[in-house]
């Protein structure tokens, strides 16, 4: 694999910096930090690029809070100087890595994402009477510091580009812990190797979809597999022939622990598909997609809270809409027509306490 080098420049330039600084503000423009960062946006990259240039750069500190979703997760914020920093390092070394990733793999790369993964898994789902379905055990804790620096160095060997990547990485803050021996471990080897990447991270999302890169070639060209995709550590490869399956179970299982990860024990398994099989939040049957019922759930606990933000004048009808069409575009992925009528027709926005059955 030929590495590129002189890619510091490009990272550093005015140009990507502020390209850097408009991509980490989108969504949030109105949160205190990029307010605060962007109120003073030229002094702000000035600064910032000197202190990459002479090496006196340090990510700050993370912000890490829980959500459930619908298990609990833990998601870290970093200060938004430090995202600027992650977009600028993406923009450059994104393209890069993007040549080297097969089709099949949908997370975190422009114009891919979960409905595209959605359409393909339905597509090799009805072609094929089997399917086995991957997950990792703890993927993002689990993620070993030095091997995926061994992988970007693969493809990279700008140093500098590597000195602040390296320090990205290294400054990540700790996960939960994950100890586990692999084969030829001494006693000692758990403790001795960091792991664990923040979820919440540009780069972070980036860094996991290149890291099962290897595995997605393992799959495709040595085990054959033709049917087959990943989002994030959720993979799933398709055929007639169940044996095969099995076979390809074991083979993975052993890759992966040359990387150090597992596979989940409960969520790795070979179903038939006249069955279905869930997949980004839907379950997908021959004849039709259905969305998850603790997804509906949610929505339905999601929409509830909306109404009495509306009623009490925290959120505006903008808000709202937003919030609204966005979960029917992502319903509409599936056979849902009943539902969103019976989720809608439930709902009424009001303000101060009187339901006049108004929607906003």
């Amino acid at each position: 694999m030929k590495r590129v080098g002189n890619l510091w420049n490009r990272i550093v330039s005015a140009d990507n910096l502020i390209l850097a600084a408009q991509r980490a503000s989108r969504g949030k423009r109105m949160k205190s930090a990029a307010l605060t960062f962007n109120s003073r946006l030229g002094d702000a990259l000035i600064t910032l690029r000197h202190e990459l240039i002479s090496g006196r750069y340090l990510p700050g500190r993370y912000t890490t809070f829980e959500v459930c979703d619908p298990k609990t997760r833990y998601i870290s914020a970093a200060p938004f100087r430090d995202r600027v920093v992650h977009h600028a390092v993406y923009n450059i070394i994104g393209p890069i890595f993007e040549s080297t990733f097969i089709h099949d793999t949908y997370a975190n790369r422009c114009g891919f994402g979960t409905h595209k993964a959605l359409r393909r898994f339905t597509s090799f789902l009805r072609q094929s009477t089997y399917v086995l379905q991957c997950d990792i055990s703890k993927y993002f804790p689990s993620i070993d510091h030095e091997i995926l620096k061994q992988k970007l160095r693969k493809k990279i060997k700008c140093r500098e580009t590597l000195r602040l990547i390296d320090l990205i990485i290294n400054k990540s803050n700790l996960q939960e812990p994950v100890n586990r021996y692999f084969p030829h471990d001494d006693l000692f080897s758990p403790f001795e190797r960091r792991r664990g990447l923040p979820l919440g991270n540009l780069t972070s999302q980036f860094f996991a979809n290149l890291f099962l890169s290897e595995l997605d070639h393992f799959v495709k060209e040595d085990l054959r597999v033709r049917k087959y995709l990943r989002y994030v550590d959720d993979f799933a490869l398709f055929s007639d022939d169940l044996d095969f399956l099995r076979d390809c179970a074991e083979k993975i299982k052993d890759f992966l622990e040359l990387e150090r990860l597992l596979l989940h024990p409960r969520k790795t398994r070979i179903v038939n598909t006249d069955g279905g099989a869930s997949f980004v939040g839907f379950t997908i049957f021959s004849d039709r997609i259905r969305i998850r019922s603790e997804n509906v759930r949610r929505a339905r606990q999601r929409f509830h809270r909306l109404e009495k933000k509306y009623e009490a004048g925290i959120v505006d009808e903008k808000h709202v809409r937003q919030s609204l069409m966005s979960w029917i575009g992502h319903a509409r992925h599936a056979d849902s027509f009943r539902l969103r009528e019976s989720m809608f027709g439930q709902l009424s926005f009001s303000r101060g306490g009187t339901k006049n059955g108004h929607d906003p």
